[in-house]
C-alpha cells in the first residue's frame, strides 16, 4: 500500500512538473486527453521508481571510490539520467525533456518520494527499526568499535518511569504491552517482583539511589536548604549535579555505570562515559553539550526527523483532543492541560523516547557492557490523565513497542545481552488537595500561621522532569530558584513533591522543634494534622524527639512508631523505617506532611497540579517493579550476604543498587567495582561471597561507617 501511494504522489508531482516546466512534456505535440496523459505520467513514475530501486544503489556502489565531492555533483548526473531513460521507455514518444529538466525533475521526484515514503512508514516498527539498525552501524563504524566485541554478556536496564507494578501486570494482562506480557508469562525464563520505595517516592531519590548507591538527605522532590536559602529541585541540572557529587562523596564510588557504562535519559549520570540526555550534565561545561549530542546523531538521519516530527503533531493534536474531551464530559478528577503542557507532553511521549530508544540500540551495536535509559512517557501523561486512564494506557501500548525495538536490537548486537525491565517509583491517583478542599497546602499553613490566605487558591505548579528537559533541549537556560521564597523571611517556606509537603520556617536556625513553632503560630501544627486531607505530620520534640502527629491528637513518638498503627495505620509494611529514616537526614524539613491514604480507593491528595502523583507514602506510588531474566541471580537472594539472615522483599532504592550492581559483577566478573555504600553503611559482597572490590577503608562523607575505595 505504501508503495502504490507513493506511486501516485510521484505520478501527480510529474504531472504539475510537466505544466510548470516547458522544456518537460507527457503529451503528443497534437496534444492527449487527461487519462492519456495521467496514464503516461504514471507509467514514467514506475519506470522512474522501478530503475532507482534496481539500478540506483549498484551505481552508488560501483561510486564508493569517487572522491566525496565528485560524487555529490554525480548524484544529480545519474538521477536525471534515470529520469531520461525512464522516460524513453514510454510508449509513443511521449516522454520529453532535455538534460537539464531532467536532473531538475528527477531531484524533486526523490525528495516527494522520499518525504511521502517517511511519512506513511511513520507507525512501520519495521521500517523504523531498519533506520535505526543502519544509524547504529554507522556510528558505530566511525567509532572505530565495529570490531565485534564479545566476551561475556552485556546488561541493559530500561526504567519505564512511574510504572507501578500492578499497572504493569495489568497492562500486560489485558494485551496493552504483548512484549512485557511475554516475558511475565515465561516464568521459568523470567521473575517479577515489586519492590519498596522510601519515603521519598520520586525519581530524584529513586534513580539518584539506583545509579550512584545513595540518596541519603533527598527527603523529596524538591526541599528548601536553611543554610544556603537554596531550594534544591531534583530536575533543575544544577541541583541534579549537586545530589549527584554529594552522592559520588558519600559512597566513594563514580556509579553503577562507570565500567564501559551509557547513561540515557535519566537525571544522573552514574558515572557513565557515554551520556544522551543527562539531566546532571546539562549544568557542566562540555558534558552538557555532549549530553544533548543525542539529539543530533538521532535527527541526522531525514527519515527519523520526518517521523519525530509527524508523531509529535499527532500527539499534540490527541493531547488537545483528550483534554477537550474529558472537559466536554466532566471528568472527575481533573486539572488544567492547557498551555505548553500539548507540546511537552509530546516531547516526553514522541521526542525523548525516540532518541533514547535510538541512543540504546546504538549502544547495544556497539557491544557496550551496561546501559541504564529512563522512558519517562507514561510518567508525564499519567500526572495529568490519571494512571488507569486510556491516555496512560495508549502510551503504554507505545512504550512496549519500543521495548520490541531494543529487544530485537540485542538479538543483532555483537555480544549477547541481558534486558532487564524496572521503574523507580508508581503512582497513585485521587484528586488534587486543592480540588478537593478549595485552597492549598500553602493556604492551609499561611491559616494556621495567622496570615493573609488569597480569596482563591492558587495552582501549585507541578513538578515536570519533562518541562526542563524541553528547555535543555532548546538551550533556554533553566533557574534553580523557585517562586515558593518567602516574601519576608518570617513567612514560611512550603514547597509539594505529590502528595508530600515540605514545611520550613528561614528565620529559625536549625530544624525548629515542635515547641518553638508553638508558641509562634499555636493553632499551625493543630490545624495541619486535624484536617481531612492530611494523613500525618513528622516534626522534632525537645522532650520527646521527634513525633508523629495524626487526627485527634495522636502523637507517637518515633521510636514507638509501628506500621499499620497509629497515624500510620493503612499505610502499608515499611511505612514507620521509611518515616525514621527521613527524620535522620540533615535537610529534613522543619515539618513534613504526608496526605490522607484511602486503603479502599488507593487515592490520595497531591499538594501538586496532579491527579496521579508520587513522593510521599500511600498506595501504588510505593510499589515499583523489577522484571529480570532468570539467567540472573534471584534479587532477593543478591541481598543476603553469606552467613546473613534471609532477605524477603527489597526495601528501598539502595537496595536495588545493590541488586544490579551485584548482576553486573556476576556477568562481568570482579572488575566492576561493587563497593556501594549508602547511608546505612552496609559494605556489599560480591557474588563469590568475597568482600567488595578492592582498596582501602575511607571514612564516608557524612561521617558513616567506612566504605571501601573501588
Amino acid at each position: 500500500m505504501r508503495v502504490i501511494a507513493v506511486w501516485a504522489v510521484s505520478t501527480l508531482t510529474m504531472l504539475v512538473l510537466a505544466g510548470i516546466l516547458p522544456d518537460f512534456q507527457l503529451q503528443l505535440d497534437d496534444g492527449d486527453s487527461i487519462t492519456r496523459t495521467a496514464f503516461t505520467a504514471a507509467w514514467g513514475a514506475g519506470a522512474f521508481g522501478l530503475l532507482s530501486a534496481l539500478v540506483w544503489p549498484v551505481l552508488v556502489r560501483a561510486l564508493l571510490i569517487v572522491p566525496a565531492l565528485v560524487l555529490g555533483a554525480l548524484v544529480f548526473f545519474l538521477n536525471g539520467s534515470l529520469l531520461w531513460v525512464a522516460l524513453r521507455l514510454i510508449p509513443d514518444g511521449r516522454g520529453v525533456a532535455n538534460p537539464e529538466t531532467a536532473v531538475v525533475v528527477a531531484a524533486v521526484m526523490s525528495a516527494v518520494a522520499s518525504a511521502v515514503s517517511t511519512a506513511l512508514a511513520v507507525r512501520d516498527d519495521d521500517a523504523h527499526w531498519r533506520r535505526l539498525s543502519r544509524l547504529a552501524v554507522r556510528r558505530r563504524r566511525r567509532s572505530r568499535a565495529s570490531d565485534g566485541r564479545g566476551g561475556p554478556p552485556g546488561i541493559v536496564f530500561v526504567q519505564l518511569d512511574g510504572v507501578g507494578h500492578d499497572v504493569l501486570r495489568q497492562a500486560a494482562e489485558a494485551g496493552l504491552m504483548p512484549t512485557v506480557a511475554a516475558r511475565i508469562a515465561d516464568e521459568a525464563g523470567h521473575g517479577l517482583v515489586p519492590w519498596a520505595t522510601d519515603w521519598s517516592s520520586q525519581t530524584g531519590a529513586s534513580q539518584l539511589a539506583i545509579l550512584h548507591g545513595s540518596n541519603f538527605d533527598v527527603p523529596a522532590f524538591r526541599w528548601y536548604e536553611k543554610e544556603t536559602g537554596t531550594v534544591m529541585v531534583s530536575s533543575r541540572p544544577a541541583s541534579a549535579l549537586e545530589m549527584q557529587r554529594r552522592a559520588i562523596a558519600r559512597t566513594h564510588d563514580g556509579g553503577l555505570l562507570s565500567v564501559d557504562g551509557a547513561s540515557r535519559g535519566n537525571l544522573f549520570s552514574g558515572g557513565a562515559g557515554q551520556l544522551a540526555l543527562v539531566l546532571s550534565m546539562a549544568a557542566r561545561r562540555g558534558k552538557g553539550r555532549r549530553s544533548r549530542a543525542g539529539y543530533f546523531a538521532y535527527f541526522s538521519d531525514p527519515a527519523n526527523a520526518v517521523r519525530t516530527a509527524l508523531s509529535f503533531t499527532a500527539e499534540v493534536a490527541r493531547e488537545i483532543g483528550q483534554s477537550t474531551r474529558a472537559r466536554i464530559r466532566k471528568e472527575t478528577p481533573r486539572v488544567k492541560r492547557g498551555g505548553l503542557y500539548p507540546f511537552i507532553r509530546a516531547f516526553a511521549t514522541v521526542v525523548e523516547r525516540d532518541v533514547v530508544v535510538a541512543a540504546v540500540i546504538g549502544d547495544l551495536f556497539a557491544g557496550r557492557t551496561t546501559v541504564y535509559a529512563d522512558l519517562v512517557a507514561y510518567d508525564e501523561v499519567a500526572h495529568h490523565s490519571g494512571p488507569r486512564s486510556r491516555d496512560a494506557e495508549k502510551v503504554l501500548k507505545r512504550l512496549d513497542r519500543s521495548l520490541g525495538l531494543i529487544e530485537r536490537a540485542a538479538e543483532h548486537a555483537p555480544r549477547t545481552y541481558r534486558i532487564v525491565l524496572l521503574s523507580d517509583h508508581g503512582q497513585s491517583p485521587g484528586e488534587t488537595f486543592a480540588g478537593k478542599y478549595g485552597l492549598t497546602l500553602k493556604d492551609l499553613v499561611r491559616a494556621g500561621c495567622g496570615l493573609p490566605v488569597p480569596r482563591r487558591a492558587q495552582r501549585t505548579r507541578s513538578a515536570s522532569e519533562a518541562r526542563d528537559a524541553v528547555r535543555i533541549a532548546l538551550h533556554r537556560p533553566v533557574g534553580e530558584q523557585e517562586a515558593e521564597h518567602p516574601a519576608a523571611l518570617s513567612d514560611p517556606v512550603v514547597l509539594a513533591s505529590g502528595n508530600l509537603g515540605l514545611l520550613s520556617f528561614p528565620d529559625i536556625g536549625g530544624r525548629a522543634s515542635r515547641e518553638e513553632i508553638d508558641r509562634r503560630h499555636p493553632a499551625l501544627l493543630g490545624t495541619l494534622a486535624n484536617h481531612p486531607g492530611v494523613g500525618f505530620l513528622l516534626v522534632r520534640s525537645e522532650e520527646h524527639g521527634s513525633v508523629v502527629l495524626g487526627r485527634g491528637g495522636a502523637e507517637v513518638p518515633l521510636a514507638e512508631l509501628a506500621d499499620g498503627q497509629g497515624p500510620l495505620a493503612g499505610y502499608g509494611v515499611g511505612a514507620a523505617e521509611a518515616v525514621r529514616r527521613t527524620d535522620s537526614f540533615p535537610h529534613v524539613a522543619d515539618v513534613m506532611v504526608n496526605s490522607m491514604y484511602d486503603p479502599e480507593t488507593g487515592s490520595v491528595h497531591a499538594f501538586e497540579e496532579q491527579i496521579g502523583s508520587h513522593g510521599g507514602l500511600g498506595g501504588e506510588q510505593s510499589r515499583p517493579f523489577l522484571l529480570w531474566p532468570r539467567t540472573l541471580s534471584d534479587p532477593v537472594d543478591a541481598l543476603v550476604a553469606p552467613g546473613g539472615e534471609p532477605v524477603t522483599a527489597i526495601v528501598g532504592a539502595e537496595a536495588v543498587h545493590r541488586v544490579l550492581a551485584y548482576w553486573i559483577s556476576e556477568l562481568s566478573g570482579p572488575q566492576i567495582p561493587l563497593s556501594r555504600q549508602g547511608s546505612t553503611g552496609e559494605p556489599v559482597q560480591r557474588p563469590d561471597g568475597g568482600p567488595a572490590a578492592g582498596g582501602d577503608a575511607v571514612p564516608g562523607a557524612d561521617g558513616s561507617a567506612p566504605g571501601t575505595r573501588g
